[in-house]
This record gives structure tokens, sequence and C-alpha cells, in this order.
């Protein structure tokens, strides 16, 4: 027999996300991108920094090194102008240059689509990696970022404390064939609606499917009418 326990948590999954890609039919990758390459350098800038400031900051960037070998032969003060504007500036134009070297170096300026190639360039982590793999492939995987990891832990899919262990457990609950959007749904959901400070649960697509213990007590404390009848009493 199968763990009932896990069977539950796929279900409650594929509800979830069922209703939340009928709430966030244009959910994609907020990060802005043409191939692999530029993602990566998008991802590595978008540490701590907001997608849209990375989305600002890169095309006069990709405009002057328009290549990964452009930008290995780049001098480390000349890409910190230009990524000035996202933070921690210095590590990440050096991770950016010293990764580019090695895509030059070793994958022909190509990017490679092997997560232990890509965990091995400075400045990618396992986010960074999933991300390519999931948006720069099409090859499906989960990328825990702070939305994923604060929802993934509201729906009771997880209850692991790190991103990593998060990410092992998200695995073995998500349906295969619901993966490759996962990641975009809880994002979009934890920005506009299921917020760290503020959730708004009466305007919440997932109300009735979601055990978050914390729903009850915000949901008590709207007025009458703002809570969201048909989402309490639709499957």
């Amino acid at each position: 027999m199968g763990d009932p326990e896990k069977t539950a948590k796929k279900r409650r999954a594929r509800a979830i996300l069922k209703r939340l890609a009928a709430a966030y039919p244009d959910a994609r990758c907020g990060l802005d991108y043409d191939g692999p390459f530029q993602l990566l350098v998008a991802s590595i800038l978008s540490a701590q920094c907001t997608d849209e400031q990375v989305n600002r900051t890169t095309p006069g960037l990709f405009r002057e090194f328009p290549t990964p070998a452009r930008l290995a032969r780049a001098g480390q003060r000349e890409v910190e102008r230009w990524v000035h504007s996202c933070g921690f500036y210095r590590n990440k134009a050096r991770n950016i240059i010293a990764s580019c070297r090695i895509l030059c170096e070793a994958y022909g300026g190509e990017t490679p689509d092997d997560f232990d190639a890509l965990v091995a360039l400075p400045g990618v982590g396992r986010k960074i990696a999933n991300i390519l793999l999931n948006d720069g492939f099409g090859v499906p995987a989960i990328a825990v970022d702070t939305h994923v990891f604060r929802l993934s832990h509201r729906f009771h899919l997880a209850d692991a404390r790190d991103p990593d262990r998060t990410e092992f457990q998200l695995r073995e609950v998500v349906p295969k064939d619901l993966v490759p959007g996962f990641n975009h749904l809880l994002t979009f959901h934890g920005r506009r609606v299921c917020t760290a400070r503020h959730p708004r649960c009466g305007e919440c697509p997932v109300q009735r499917q979601c055990p978050w213990e914390g729903k009850a007590e915000i949901l008590t404390a709207l007025p009458k009418g703002r809570i969201r009848m048909k989402d309490l009493e639709e499957g």
C-alpha cells in the first residue's frame, strides 16, 4: 500500500494547483530573458533584488555584453557599473564574469543543461539551477524561492526548515505533470494574495483547500461579505 499522507498531499497539491492555474493564467518566470545564458545572468542578479529591477538592468547589460565571451573578457569594475542597481554588485559582477569564463572554457560558450554543472558555476545554487532547467531548458524542476517555501508550508505540502529539504519533500508530492508551472503559480499567488505578513485569505482562490491554521483568525476578522463563500462551499 502507498503512504496515505503522501497520497493526501498529492491530491491537495493537484486541487490547489488547478485553482491557481485558473486564477493566474499568465503565471510565468518574472525575469525577462532570451535563452539560457541571459536567464543565468538575470538569475544571479536577482538574488535579494526584485525581478523588476533586474529587468530594468539587463537590457543595457546585454547590449554591452551580448555573449558569454564578452562578459568573460570584461573588467570587474566595468560590469559593476552595469549591475550596481541590483545590489551586492561586486559579488554579482565577480560571479557573472567567473561563470562566463567557465562557460567559454568548458562548454564552448553554451550554458550546460546539467544540474551538477550548473551548481558548480559561481553564484549558482540549487534554486538558480532548477530555474534554469525548468525555464531555460524545459526540464521540469522545482525551485524553492521565498514564496514557494512559505506557501508549500502553509499548504502543508512540506515541513522542512530549509529550502533544499523543502525541495526534496515537494518532489514527492507535486504531481509530475504539474511541476513545470508549480514555481510560477506559487510565486504569483505569494506576491499577490498569500503574502508573508498580511495574507488576503478573504480573496484567496484556494481558501477551501488551504489547511493553514492561521487563516481562521484572518477570515473571522473580516467584515461580513468579504469572505468569498463560493470558495468555502465548492470543492
